[in-house]
């Protein structure tokens, strides 16, 4: 139904209450409030509102965190709930002796403080990152039963600051040619992940702000890589080394994982690009509905190839689709807002939406992309996702 339809409708359900002055005598009122803060923080209210934390109970330094998609609004992810992949903790760095080196095959090895870097020009982009292993419970059998930010969470969408990496590259006098740029991070685990030197040269940068601040330890502090529209492996963070090469590391994540098998017997690796996405946020699961109840559908959407182009909304578990509205501005490889103004007649019904990008690809049924990537599949999952809602208004996460 139409937006004006359906805000009439709800004003109508409400009728006309005669104002209330609400809150007049209560206690706040009565007493001055609180001081003033060096740094604000979410009302105590809003204390659930948190990442969920799954690491590993022997390395606990070892883990994700997800971001809670479901409790937020909007296009960008609070830094506090940005999502987490952590191989051996979050080192403690001190900025004053960090720094970034680039050195290889046709470049003069240079090296830049921290407090040099914050000296160069910058640049700001509004942009969602995304672990590959996003979603990966797509692939087992039954659908796991969790709210969407506990299934999908490891994306999030942030304003991050920093200096082009074309501009560092063109310092140490590296020749745009093909080849290969290894980026190593300086925690306990050495992350070291290869993209091609091209990509480095178009759109990456050294990121040193997010949403406005300086970076977070455990989103990179004082410094990460951003790798624009692909996976998040690569987006090293505590960057601290640079090489130019002839050919990729072949380390561990490009070898024993983030490849994959299909269903011909070739293998899929590197596979950097984030395909188009989108995942209802609201309703999800522990939410109830009555009938008669109208709904705001709502999520948002993304992909690695540009923008967003269109999301459709299905009711029907697909057998009919109906445009979302997108939210203003639609930016390129950032979260994209849609809705859809739904009313449920009480029967049972299942909840879908599927992404178009600016490439024309269309996010893929469920079925459709197991036909083409098989049941071994661990990372890059983005088919459709399907919530149903029973005869008693109960939402589930169901495949269809």
């Amino acid at each position: 139904m139409g937006r004006r339809r359906f805000l009439q409708a709800g004003v109508g359900a409400l009728g006309l209450a005669p104002l209330v002055a609400t809150g007049t005598h209560a206690a706040w009122t009565r007493t001055p409030g609180a001081p003033f803060s060096n740094y604000g923080q979410p009302a105590a209210s809003e204390s659930g509102v948190i990442r969920w934390i799954s690491a590993n109970a022997d390395v606990p330094g070892n883990g994700v965190s997800w971001t809670p998609l479901q409790d937020l609004v909007g296009t960008l992810t609070p830094a506090g709930l940005h999502f987490e992949r952590h191989h051996n903790g979050v080192p403690r760095i001190d900025p004053a002796l960090h720094t970034l080196t680039l050195h290889g095959r046709d470049a003069r090895a240079t090296r830049w403080t921290v407090a040099k870097l914050l000296r160069y020009p910058l640049v700001s982009r509004q942009l969602f990152i995304e672990c590959g292993g996003n979603s990966n419970s797509g692939w087992l059998q039954e659908p796991p039963q969790a709210a969407v930010g506990w299934l999908h969470g490891l994306v999030s969408c942030s304003e991050w600051s920093g200096v082009p990496l074309s501009l560092l590259l063109e310092e140490a006098g590296v020749a745009r040619r093909h080849g290969w740029l290894i980026a190593e991070g300086s925690d306990a685990f050495g992350l070291h992940m290869s993209l091609p030197l091209e990509k480095a040269f178009d759109d990456c940068f050294i990121g040193l702000y997010q949403n406005g601040e300086r970076l977070r330890p455990e989103n990179g502090y004082p410094m990460r890589l951003i790798v624009p529209g692909w996976e998040g492996v690569l987006h090293v963070k505590w960057l601290t080394r640079l090489e130019v090469a002839d050919v990729p590391a072949m380390s561990r994540n490009e070898t024993a994982r983030y490849t994959e098998l299909l269903p011909g017997g070739r293998a899929r690796q590197f596979s950097f690009f984030m395909e188009a996405k989108s995942l209802i946020t609201r309703p999800t699961l522990g939410d109830a509905l009555a009938p008669g109840d109208y709904v705001d559908i709502a999520g948002i959407a993304w992909s690695g190839r540009g923008r967003i182009r269109r999301v459709e909304v299905s009711v029907d578990a697909g057998r009919s689709w109906q445009d979302a509205e997108l939210q203003s501005p639609v930016l390129p490889l950032c979260f994209t807002r849609f809705r859809r103004p739904w009313r449920w007649d009480g029967r049972r019904a299942v909840l879908q939406s599927r992404a178009t990008d600016a490439t024309g690809y269309v996010q893929p049924a469920r079925e459709a992309l197991l036909a083409a990537r098989g049941r071994w599949g661990y990372f890059h999952y983005n088919a459709v996702v399907s919530w149903a809602v029973d005869e008693d208004g109960f939402i589930s996460h169901v495949y269809v």
